[in-house]
């Protein structure tokens, strides 16, 4: 069958596509921008990419007539704007007059658990969105998921963050609020399952773990599961702008993307009934099961697909393309060169750098500026890499996004997606038996040149040193 896979860069589309392909269909994959799209290792005859942007109603045009199914799995909830909502609405507007004419048997839509009597912005949204779906002239089935618990889902990495940093949290009294969180195999299980399934169509299901947790629980036992003892406290009274900052300085997260994570933590998200795990005989895993297989990914260098990924700059809506070819008028430029005696040797630290290996040289340099990006509402240092052993365009990095990453060329480039005025590039590339890296940076204005002439008795240490150190392979 042919599926329609859109937010197919996305946490889950990433996780759903490989399933798909290997049940046998062929998948047609929505993306805004190809070059941020890997399919490395899945069977090319089986998919299909095409570039659309559901904003933009022109781009339309390039979805095919021969679709049986589509998956509708796009979100804006860490968009930079907060007026995320009208994006939603906008895209679901436009799926739906896309898919016009077309002879689709159904449509699935994974969307939130919404049934509290006062929702979040968020929670609000996607039930808006599920009701333009419903407008559409194909069958609709709804799966209303909450916390989605695997390894480099959003709310596995902020609960990581919280636990293994801090040994005592003091936090907003909305940890007590309960929630029922699901594996993200069970999430994909249950998207698969209910494919082509005629009596789960023009149905809303919502789906969740055994497990009713209030956050403080859920902090509790993933403590637990790590083996370490955590106290947590919390305060009557902390405003939603502070809770915000708290998640957003602790954790990873945008700050935008933290504003609606903690309007929606103050939402109960429970099952109002498991209707859908009895229609598909599964039993879903706990919510301690969920972390230990989390960790069991993490531990095998096996993590699919990172939140982390999905976000990004403003500026990378134009599209890697756009920047992977590295201007060279007005622009500022650190170039340093070495020669090496072992190519691979040394480019096997190029394609570990970042993450858990660090920088190489002045680490604590790198850490100042990443808490500096915070202070500005940057991403900051704390993204990490999803792996430690693989490297895609598109793929965050820290403070940075992979633009262009090729072991046989031996080159990787680098693009700074933290608050700076003007735009950056790094790039490592081996040519022979000469190791060459680039700092290149476009000013914006006299700011720029000014930020440039500051940095630039740092530029020494930090770009000879590390050169120096990754040479030394």
């Amino acid at each position: 069958m042919n599926i329609l896979l859109t937010g197919a860069t996305g946490y889950i589309g990433r996780r759903l596509l490989p399933v798909l392909l290997q049940q046998g269909h062929q998948v047609i994959c929505c993306v805004r921008d190809r070059h941020r799209f890997s399919t490395s290792g899945l069977p090319a005859t089986q998919i299909s990419v095409i570039e659309v942007d559901f904003l933009d109603h022109g781009s339309l045009a390039a979805l095919p007539d021969s679709i049986d199914a589509a998956y509708y799995l796009i979100h804006s909830m860490s968009a930079t704007t907060s007026a995320f909502d009208d994006l939603e609405k906008r895209a679901a507007q436009n799926f739906v007059k896309a898919l016009q004419g077309k002879r689709v048997r159904q449509v699935i839509y994974l969307s939130g658990i919404a049934n509290a009597d006062h929702l979040s912005k968020h929670l609000s949204s996607r039930k808006n969105v599920e009701e333009i779906l419903q407008s559409g002239e194909h069958p609709l089935t709804t799966l209303r998921a909450g916390i989605i618990v695997g390894s480099g889902s959003a709310s596995f990495e902020i609960i990581r963050d919280l636990v293994e940093k801090l040994p005592v949290m003091v936090a907003p009294k909305w940890l007590n609020t309960p929630t029922q969180p699901i594996a993200v195999r069970d999430v994909i299980t249950c998207l698969t399952g209910v494919l082509f399934h005629r009596n789960t169509y023009d149905q809303a299901f919502d789906i969740g773990g055994p497990n009713v947790l209030t956050y403080r629980q859920m902090l509790q036992i993933f403590a637990r599961v790590r083996g370490l003892k955590r106290t947590i406290l919390t305060v009557p009274v902390m405003t939603p702008r502070l809770s915000s900052y708290w998640l957003y300085f602790v954790t990873s997260t945008s700050y935008q993307l933290a504003v609606n994570l903690v309007n929606s933590m103050k939402v109960e998200t429970i099952c109002a009934d498991q209707r859908l795990m009895e229609l598909l005989d599964l039993q879903p895993v706990s919510y301690e099961d969920a972390v230990r297989m989390a960790f069991a990914r993490i531990a095998n260098q096996d993590i699919q697909s990172s939140w982390k990924d999905a976000q990004s700059s403003d500026v990378l809506d134009r599209g890697i393309s756009e920047l992977v070819q590295v201007p060279e008028y007005g622009c500022l430029h650190d170039r340093r060169t070495r020669i090496i005696t072992d190519p691979k040797k040394v480019f096997d630290r190029i394609w570990s750098i970042g993450g858990d290996t660090g920088w190489y040289y002045g680490n604590w340099l790198w850490n100042l500026r990443g808490f500096l990006d915070k202070l500005v509402g940057g991403v900051g240092l704390r993204r990490g890499r999803r792996s430690a052993t693989q490297l895609v365009a598109g793929d965050a990095l820290d403070f940075w996004r992979v633009l262009y990453a090729n072991q046989e060329e031996k080159r990787l480039l680098l693009y700074a997606e933290m608050k700076l005025p003007g735009e950056a590039w790094l790039e490592f590339r081996i040519s022979d038996q000469e190791l060459v890296q680039t700092a290149t940076f476009r000013p914006l204005g006299l700011l720029g040149r000014l930020y440039w002439l500051v940095l630039l008795p740092f530029h020494g240490p930090i770009f000879g040193g590390m050169i120096r150190r990754i040479a030394s392979a």
